[in-house]
């Protein structure tokens, strides 16, 4: 006697990616885009309720920011998990504020869906302590858990991976520098597909210099603020959303900044060297923490689109066997090799595809879906 007729599997993934700068939603059909849209985090939420109503989707993928210590892989969500998601939004201000908002809107949009959170914060599970540890009181790292998590762990996962395919070696033997550039940026050491190294820490605001966040920054330079007047509440957001690119030349936008620079704007001229010389300096620290490296891996708006910023981080790096075919770098317009001809390390440029990953790991949590919304 034929037992009762199972359902479909888990194929249409509504992917909700909330950033510093933008909500993008994208509805996937294996790795293919049914279609997608990049929305502003005000409007995300009647965004997420429009296409909702649409129907078609078996189940629903969450990008999440900051998963704390709780979170090492990606959860169905209840009410239980939005409101741990939510008590992280002090440690990522610009970016869990919109994803619990999209949370609670989705849940409400489609609420016979299975929903699924997936951290950026995840795949840096496999930081060893010597990176992840920072040198404070005790009572500070095991009490308040002040820690490096690190962040973008979507894009670098899928940026490691893509890039082993470009040079047709196996993801599992390269020693990877995973360059996520955008509006928000980080790198990642990828040793063998493991994170191993990351320059974001405890929050999203350390590291890189990028389109209003600062970036790496003396720890003395808060207290020193409030000494001299400075409101103690104000300083964090200033560091989050009035530096950066934005302090340094008037926009956050660094097309705009090129686009300065190239008029010979004094301003821009000097971000995008202090822009770069803080991306040359933390490749080269992720190429130390693998003991070498095989390839660089650009991805993100900044990563993808702008071959300028690739040639001013790669010309200063040839020490490390990493050098740029002008040629291919300016013409790249998506996955590709931009590496020089006998170049010992390659040099890659990668679509960030955090969507597909994220459609993976709910297909791994949802084999089936409970309704078709």
């Amino acid at each position: 006697m034929a037992g009762p007729e199972r359902p479909p599997p888990v194929t249409r993934v509504l992917v909700v990616n909330a950033g510093s700068s933008s909500v993008k939603l994208s509805l996937l059909d294996g790795d293919r885009a049914v279609w997608s849209e990049s929305v502003d985090p005000a409007d995300a939420g009647d965004a997420v309720e429009r296409r909702a109503a649409e129907g078609g989707v078996d189940a629903v993928g969450h990008r999440i920011v900051h998963g704390g210590t709780r979170f090492t892989g990606p959860a169905f969500v209840d009410d239980a998990v939005v409101d741990a998601i939510a008590a992280l939004a002090d440690l990522a201000p610009l970016h869990q504020a919109p994803a619990v908002d999209a949370l609670r809107r989705t849940r409400a949009a489609l609420p016979g869906v299975a929903q699924v959170a997936c951290f950026d914060t995840a795949f840096h599970r496999s930081l060893p302590a010597a990176a992840y540890t920072y040198a404070v009181p005790d009572r500070w790292r095991h009490g308040l858990g002040v820690r490096r998590y690190g962040f973008h762990g979507l894009a670098h996962e899928w940026s490691a991976r893509r890039a082993a395919e470009i040079v047709g070696r196996p993801v599992g033997e390269l020693r990877t520098v995973t360059a996520h550039l955008g509006s928000g940026a980080s790198l990642c050491a990828v040793d063998r597909g493991r994170s191993v190294d990351t320059t974001m820490g405890l929050t999203p605001t350390a590291g890189l210099v990028m389109g209003t966040r600062c970036g790496d920054l003396d720890p003395s330079v808060p207290p020193y603020l409030v000494r001299r007047g400075v409101p103690a509440d104000e300083v964090g957001p200033a560091l989050d959303r009035e530096s950066g690119l934005l302090a340094l030349a008037g926009s956050a936008d660094v097309r705009d900044v090129v686009g300065m620079a190239a008029t010979g704007d004094d301003d821009a001229l000097i971000a995008l060297d202090v822009w770069a010389h803080r991306a040359r300096a933390l490749v080269a620290a992720m190429t130390a923490a693998l003991g070498g490296i095989d390839v660089l891996a650009f991805s993100g708006g900044v990563g993808e689109h702008q071959p300028a910023l690739r040639a001013r981080v790669v010309d200063g790096l040839g020490f490390l066997g990493l050098a740029l075919d002008p040629a291919a770098n300016e013409a790249a317009g998506g996955d590709a090799d931009v590496s020089a001809p006998g170049a010992p390390a390659r040099t890659v440029v990668v679509t960030a595809r955090e969507d597909v990953v994220v459609a993976e790991q709910v297909r791994a949590l949802v084999p089936v879906p409970a309704t078709r919304g």
